[in-house]
């Protein structure tokens, strides 16, 4: 079955990279896309259509998944849309309120969801080993920093945070310290953290572990933002033939 796609926020970083790699993959098309000011735009052949009308679009040209990168208050708009459509979602927007977490997760009992802070198959695969790291390492001192371009509105980010809750359930940790600032030494159980924004840095995450006279760093870097709108296409074609649910990047690795 080819994958109807519909895709949120067409004209910004992800949403152009996302309409590319739809337009690269055998069993996905782009159907429409949307954003909040079109302008008479186009991306790579697609038209550019304004977001006020995704509900009607939804209804006309049958999705089959939406893929979102946008913002947290539209993501939910437009997840609450696709739910009473019975249209399966995809986000990679990151920096939802607990309350707007409520939101996926209820609406995951009407659709199929799939909430990833990242996309890339490196990243679940650092995923996969951070946790061994950790728990390989006890007592061993933990510092994470990720870098993002200077346009980043979340910090830590999504995938930041992601890693932290997989050392975190891993070792013995009481706290995360976010940066430093004059007397403020290291404390027992606490995870150092540090936000970098600058310049263009498509992304870049690494994990520190040091003690007993060593260090160990555990790094992904991402080159290009089409790395990150792959994965997403590819979880888009994934996610079309599921169930209702609430679904992880991981899902799609694993199968």
């Amino acid at each position: 079955m080819t994958a109807r796609v519909g895709v949120t926020g067409a004209t910004g970083r992800m949403g152009r990279e996302v309409i590319d790699a739809v337009g690269d993959h055998p069993e996905c098309e782009v159907v429409f896309a949307v954003n909040r000011e079109p302008d008479g735009e186009t991306v790579a052949g697609v038209e550019i259509e304004p977001a006020s009308e995704f509900g009607s679009l939804v209804d006309e040209r049958e999705p089959t998944t939406v893929v979102d990168f946008t913002g947290p208050e539209s993501a939910i708009e437009y997840l609450e849309t696709c739910a009473a459509a019975d249209v399966a979602f995809v986000t990679g927007t990151t920096g939802f309120s607990d309350a707007q977490e409520g939101a996926l997760e209820e609406a995951s009992t009407d659709i199929p969801v799939l909430h990833a802070p990242n996309f890339a198959r490196g990243v679940q695969a650092l995923l996969n080993v951070v946790g061994e790291a950790v728990q390989n390492l006890p007592g061993y001192d933990v510092e994470l920093v990720e870098t993002h371009h200077n346009a980043k509105r979340d910090a830590p980010s999504g995938t930041a945070n992601r890693l932290l809750e997989e050392i975190e359930s891993n070792g013995e940790f009481t706290e995360r310290t976010h940066g430093r600032e004059g007397d403020d030494p290291r404390e027992t159980g606490e995870i150092g953290v540090h936000a970098l924004r600058a310049g263009n840095v498509t992304g870049e995450h690494e994990v520190v572990l040091a003690g007993n006279h060593e260090e160990v760093r555990l790094t992904h870097r991402a080159e290009d933002r089409g790395v990150f709108a792959a994965g997403a296409v590819d979880a888009a074609v994934w996610i079309a033939g599921q169930k209702a649910g609430r679904y992880e990047f991981a899902d799609v690795i694993n199968e």
